[in-house]
């Protein structure tokens, strides 16, 4: 006897193409992220006839540079489960100290060297009072921003110092048409893409911003990661400050850097889905927050807004952002 097979009840089947579509499109890294910066993209090249250009998207590529530096540094260190706010301050520092001793006669390779030399101790000083005693990163390295904001006053005493034609070549130049700022920004975040993903070191941090005290137990020298990881970002921190000073050629009291280079930057990465918490984080991801952060700035500048607007939109892009990868992590947990 044969048995006819009825046909499935709507929506009895199994999901619908237009649900599984929308789940695909959700398991895709950092979807929303490149959705949203689509989005703005399309609507000011529509609006703006300059946008699309060549020479625009260079430009904005340019100016995001110093922050895609500190940015990179920042993902590693908050993947660790650290942070550090005093970054922006560590580059208006050592932009200032740079600039000095250009302006007084010394050799370039001298103030670069101790740019680098300076960021780096001031990173190590973070680390030592982060491991040492236990009081919270954020505490620490707030108050260490502070603090160097007022060094940075200190060492422009109230005046502008200028470097003149000195390093104008890193911050100006390019090569193949492309400024050099951006390739060594480029480079940095290659090359802590791969720390992170290749590289026992990057491994290490993970699991120390996983579980710090189970990263002890499994033979992790978690002091010496920590150290370690906070020279960097201070070491990035002189870098980024060098190519500051390269770009504008000049240092000011007040200037660029300071704490709002360093909200930029903060937002850029959590923006990018490093977790505040650690044990997660993707150069991709960050560099994908650069990018729309550095969008929207320039969407603003050619569509005619007002400068204050800008601060406004990375505050509530920030905030999306991280409401977003709360819902995401939520989402994540309850699958597992």
């Amino acid at each position: 006897m044969s048995v006819k097979t009825l046909p499935d009840a709507p929506g009895v089947s199994g999901p619908s193409k237009s649900r599984v579509s929308i789940g695909r499109l959700r398991d895709i890294p950092h979807a929303g992220l490149i959705v949203v910066l689509a989005l703005v993209v399309v609507f000011t090249a529509v609006q703006s006839d300059t946008f699309a250009t060549d020479r625009n998207i260079i430009n904005v590529l340019g100016q995001i540079s110093v922050n895609a530096v500190l940015a990179a540094g920042l993902t590693l260190l908050m993947t660790a489960g650290g942070m550090d706010f005093s970054m922006g301050s560590n580059v208006a520092v050592t932009a200032a100290v740079a600039a000095k001793l250009l302006a007084g006669g010394h050799a370039t390779a001298y103030a670069v060297v101790v740019a680098l030399l300076l960021g780096t101790a001031i990173g190590l000083v973070n680390g030592l009072v982060v491991t040492f005693t236990n009081v919270a990163p954020f505490v620490v390295t707030l108050a260490s921003a502070t603090l160097l904001d007022g060094v940075a006053l200190l060492v422009h005493d109230g005046n502008t110092i200028s470097i003149g034609t000195r390093m104008f070549a890193l911050g100006n130049d390019k090569v193949l048409g492309v400024p050099y700022l951006l390739v060594v920004a480029v480079l940095v975040l290659v090359a802590t893409a791969l720390v992170m993903r290749f590289t026992v070191f990057g491994r290490d941090a993970f699991a120390i911003g996983g579980n710090e005290h189970v990263a002890r137990l499994s033979g992790i020298n978690v002091t010496a990661r920590k150290l370690t990881l906070y020279g960097l970002t201070g070491t990035l921190s002189g870098l980024a400050g060098l190519m500051l000073l390269s770009r504008l050629g000049s240092s000011s009291p007040g200037g660029t850097a300071g704490l709002s280079l360093q909200l930029a930057v903060v937002a850029a990465v959590v923006i990018g889905g490093t977790s505040l918490a650690g044990g997660y984080g993707t150069v991709i991801g960050t560099a994908l927050g650069l990018v729309l952060l550095g969008v929207v700035a320039n969407a603003l500048n050619l569509l005619d807004f007002s400068s204050n607007y800008q601060p406004v939109s990375v505050g509530a892009v920030l905030l999306v952002a991280a409401i977003a990868n709360e819902m995401h992590k939520a989402r994540s947990a309850s699958r597992h």
